[in-house]
């Protein structure tokens, strides 16, 4: 319990640490806005695509490939975007920031702590891939589709046929698709990475965290923030709580446990992944409930996460 506890605090409290510095170094005037603009359209553009390609490249595809538990996390992740997008539509007035409360209620950040998690526990990442290539592609896929569908602009463009064009000029364009569908490819085809080209792609992809956090911290508006406490408070017992009370047990009772169970409890109740809140704010929106969210989810997934390792591991789960 106290290792999973002090692993958990590990992966989470350095996340945090790192957006107060950029909340304290905004603050005090030595990050600016133009920087931050700048390491906006950098992550979206650049990092996060190449952090994508470079996680599924690396998974080999057609090595101990289980159709029925990528299935599972295929299905588990369309159930709670429709479900969560649907409630939304009905219970949210104000519609300009529906987008930002749905991903940032389903949208892990399951390539980043996948590995990590499963490695930490049993000495390799071992099945983490199967976990992403199931849900990262539609994490991603979805998210550009409802920020669109979703955005303030919307209202001022009703227009359904230029919506929908927007939509689908929006997903195959999309940087970080375009990563997750190479990166695919590779991983299909085991795609040979030279190890110069591979470091390359490595340096590069790892600036996305970090950055993401400084610009999640710098922009992160206090006032505004405390005004969507409401929302963001809800959308993170959805993430934190919700989803692995609904599905880990369904998961156990198809019989998915040891590392399998560990890839499904990070895949449903991890963060909310920082580059949820460099879309948004790429794709039209303010960006401040998904900051919100991300810090929230945060600071409490840390007591979550390791609730849900306790819990299985007492059950013998794992």
């Amino acid at each position: 319990m106290l290792d999973n506890l002090i692993f958990s605090l590990n992966g989470t409290v350095p996340l945090f640490v790192v957006m107060v510095l950029g909340y304290i170094l905004f603050k005090v005037g030595f990050l600016t806005k133009e920087f931050i603009q700048v390491t906006n359209k950098f992550v979206f553009k650049v990092t996060l695509p190449a952090l994508m390609f470079r996680d599924l490249a690396k998974v080999d595809i057609k090595a101990d490939f289980d159709t029925s538990y990528v299935m599972f996390c295929v299905i588990t992740t369309l159930f709670s975007i429709a479900i969560v997008w649907g409630l939304s539509r009905i219970l949210i007035r104000n519609r300009s920031i529906i987008g930002e409360f749905v991903q940032g209620s389903y949208r892990s950040s399951a390539a980043v702590l996948g590995a990590a998690f499963i490695q930490n526990i049993y000495g390799n990442s071992g099945l983490s891939g199967l976990m992403i290539i199931g849900c990262v592609p539609l994490y991603n896929i979805f998210a550009v589709l409802i920020l669109v569908l979703e955005s303030p602009d919307k209202e001022r463009n009703p227009n359904l046929g230029q919506t929908i064009k927007k939509s689908l000029k929006g997903i195959v364009t999309n940087p970080i698709i375009l990563g997750v569908f190479f990166g695919s490819i590779a991983g299909l085809v085991n795609l040979p990475i030279p190890p110069m080209a591979d470091k390359t792609i490595a340096s590069v992809a790892s600036l996305t965290t970090p950055l993401a956090l400084l610009a999640i911290g710098a922009e992160f508006k206090g006032r505004k923030a405390l005004g969507q406490i409401k929302l963001a408070t809800i959308a993170s017992f959805i993430k934190l709580v919700l989803w692995p009370a609904l599905f880990l047990p369904l998961a156990v009772y198809l019989g998915f446990t040891g590392q399998k169970l560990v890839a499904l409890i990070v895949m449903f109740g991890s963060i909310t992944t920082p580059s949820s809140y460099i879309m948004a704010k790429n794709m039209g929106h303010e960006g401040t409930l998904t900051a919100s969210i991300c810090v929230l989810t945060t600071l409490i997934s840390a007591f979550t996460l390791t609730f849900w390792l306790f819990l299985s591991k007492s059950l013998g789960w794992i």
